[in-house]
């Protein structure tokens, strides 16, 4: 396979296998948040809710792009901690499986909504990290600006989850408040009766989004992880999407040579003329380079041209954000677009990744649920999860998911539906309707997943290294 030796070829196969594994783990430990409210609240069986969440998923992953999974994939700069050595690219796959693996399992065992991204992302930064401590090791580990970034996401999303749920109660309060209907929508749900179906439809839909735009955003971190493992063990087959032509890069290329030329490097310092002068003379081999269709390229150039691309693309974001560099505002459009074109023969994803993982979250989504369930209808609030606060929160959590999948970012469906029930709650009757335990346990494991993954996957990582 790929020609790999029988033994390689084996354990790829089990690292895709693994990677399904996190994507149906990631099924049933997260969606079991987009089914909380309709199951709770008894406007679907369990089985329907499940699989209809289930398809969301995966026409979730099939509709999503892949801007997520290009997130992943750029914060750790593979094209740094990859060499020759196939060895050391499975060291940092395995370390990364496991530790992502094990740890979901763990919270979901005790039924602790815990994040699915921060998992993943600790595992990415621990294997980041842990490679700067080895001798040999050269170049920046970890995409700190993309780390940045995904960090802020996680952090901001929550909070904007609280807050927006616990306005948007208000706001239905003070809309019924006059309203027939208006008692309905705020009662506890009785046991084994459905609500009436105007709610129940509202539920429906809303649970929907959160289903539909998790497989959006969680999938594609499952896209990314895949990426990695193909680019990390066969880079001369996944460096680079193999359909694409390369042809139709000149211009871009040469656009590019242009607004370069045209930047004065008098003001700048060694370093940042040192770094121009390395852009320049990468995009005049790119254009020598790039004049055919990948898939008629030698299979050990790709990775290198990669490589180039990338780092042509980092060199000129970074001079950008220089005051020193004085470049008009179309300079600037014209070094975007452009890059974002040469981007596209790095960023991308064969189709058959994208289904396999959107089956894998699917039929994940099928499996699991009812531990989670439990403590997002009944635990985070010391009141069972009433219709309002069932259909806000899941609101809220549609949106903010949807919002940063446009932009590209991660975040976690856990804490966004977690904390927009808790705001629920706190719209309801104040802090004192939260279950302390229960918050205590959300936060102690939103606070403890990226130290602890980082230091399993790093210490597993230097591990395998030491052994291979």
């Amino acid at each position: 396979m790929f020609e790999l030796e029988l033994s390689y070829s084996v354990l790829l196969v089990v690292c895709l296998v693994a990677a399904c594994g996190f994507e149906f783990v990631n099924g049933f430990h997260d969606t079991a948040n987009a089914v909380a409210t309709v199951i709770y609240t008894n406007s679907m069986k369990p089985w329907a809710a499940v699989i209809w969440s289930g398809m969301m998923n995966a026409l979730g992953v099939f509709l999503g792009g892949i801007s997520v999974a290009m997130g992943i994939v750029n914060l750790l700069p593979v094209e740094t901690l990859i060499d020759q050595n196939i060895a050391h690219s499975l060291s940092m796959i395995g370390a990364l499986l496991i530790s992502a693996i094990s740890w979901n399992l763990l919270t979901w065992y005790f039924g602790i909504p815990c994040s699915s991204s921060h998992t993943l992302i600790g595992s990415i930064l621990g294997v980041g990290i842990a490679y700067s401590f080895l001798p040999d090791a050269a170049g920046a580990a970890v995409n700190w600006t993309k780390a940045t970034e995904i960090g802020m996401s996680l952090l901001i999303s929550p909070l904007f989850g609280f807050s927006v749920t616990i306005v948007l109660m208000y706001f239905l309060r003070v809309a019924t408040r006059k309203k027939a209907y208006g008692e309905d929508l705020f009662k506890e749900p009785k046991k084994n009766t459905p609500p009436p179906p105007w709610i129940r439809s509202i539920l429906l839909l809303t649970c929907t989004g959160v289903s539909f735009f998790h497989g959006q955003n969680d999938g594609q971190k499952g896209v990314g992880l895949v990426m990695l493992i193909l680019i990390g063990i066969v880079p001369g087959y996944f460096a680079l999407n193999a359909d694409f032509d390369t042809s139709k890069l000149g211009e871009p290329l040469h656009r590019l040579e242009q607004v370069m030329g045209s930047i004065d490097p008098a003001p700048l310092s060694e370093a940042d003329r040192k770094m121009l002068e390395e852009s320049k003379a990468l995009g005049v081999q790119l254009r020598g380079e790039l004049t055919q269709r990948v898939s008629t390229m030698p299979r050990d150039e790709r990775f290198q041209i990669r490589k180039e691309i990338l780092v042509l693309d980092r060199n000129l974001n970074k001079l950008l954000k220089k005051e020193e560099v004085r470049v008009s505002s179309s300079d600037q459009a014209v070094i975007k677009t452009n890059l974002k074109a040469l981007r596209k023969v790095t960023d991308y994803s064969p189709g058959w990744v994208i289904v396999m993982i959107a089956l894998s979250l699917g039929l994940g989504t099928m499996i699991g649920w009812k531990r989670i369930v439990k403590t997002i209808g009944e635990k985070i609030g010391k009141e069972h999860l009433s219709y309002a606060q069932g259909a806000s929160a899941e609101l809220v959590a549609a949106s903010t998911i949807g919002m940063s999948s446009y932009f590209g970012l991660p975040v976690s469906t856990t804490h966004v539906l977690s904390s927009g029930v808790a705001g629920s709650m706190v719209a309801s009757k104040g802090v004192k309707n939260l279950q302390p335990d229960t918050v205590r346990n959300i936060l102690l494991a939103w606070f403890l997943t990226l130290p602890v993954v980082m230091m399993m996957a790093g210490s597993l990582f230097l591990l395998f290294r030491s052994i291979f």
